[in-house]
């Protein structure tokens, strides 16, 4: 899609970090602006109105919204609009067990740098939580739910059979936290909504 409206792509690297450091050099050479893809107030807010869309469509109780993270920017922006319209609603984070850079920053008290990540959920390795997106996703996260490849794959194979979509192993990952928290939690009140961010469907259950 980006070579169709005259883009010039550069791929590098196997992880978000190697292609982020490689992206910033040409940002130098070249005299190129750099967008960030999380760690940006306005990029935080765009993502955010994923949020609107959600209270628009599905006006009745709320009781969590499964979103995945990588850097955070998705999970801050959707947080700080639910927390200040409807605060009883929980965001919850949904990370994979390899790359769980924000709940380890979260554990932590501060912004840490994961040894690895791993790379089936190659969507959200990243292995650190974005300056601006942790204070955010510290204060407004409810909890974050790490969900193991099985995990994954199940809810990957739940979204084909139910919607024929093929979600991509990230896109998936708000519904594999929304599957473990149900399993957990009996007495609901409300829906709960997971975020298929890459096939950028949302879907409640």
């Amino acid at each position: 899609a980006v070579r169709h409206f005259g883009g010039e792509v550069v791929l590098h690297g196997d992880t978000f970090d190697e292609a982020y450091a490689h992206a910033r050099e040409l940002e130098a050479a070249r005299g190129l602006t750099f967008v960030h893809p999380y760690d940006d107030a306005d990029v935080i807010a765009g993502q955010g109105t994923i949020a609107v869309e959600i209270l628009h469509q599905h006006p009745n109780p709320i009781e969590a919204i499964f979103v995945p993270i990588g850097g955070g920017g998705l999970a801050a922006g959707i947080a700080a609009y639910v927390k200040f319209l409807r605060p009883e609603t929980k965001v919850i984070g949904v990370e994979p067990v390899d790359a769980a850079s924000m709940k380890a920053a979260i554990d932590a008290g501060q912004r840490v740098i994961l040894d690895r990540v791993g790379l089936f959920a190659d969507g959200v390795a990243v292995r650190q939580a974005g300056e601006q997106t942790f204070p955010l996703c510290r204060d407004l996260l409810d909890d974050v739910i790490l969900a193991d490849t099985d995990a994954m794959c199940a809810a990957i194979k739940d979204i084909f059979e139910d919607m024929r979509i093929l979600a991509e192993p990230a896109g998936a990952l708000s519904l594999a936290g929304l599957k473990s928290y149900a399993l957990n939690n009996g007495k609901r009140h409300g829906a709960l909504v997971a975020i298929a961010s890459g096939a950028n469907m949302n879907f409640d259950r």
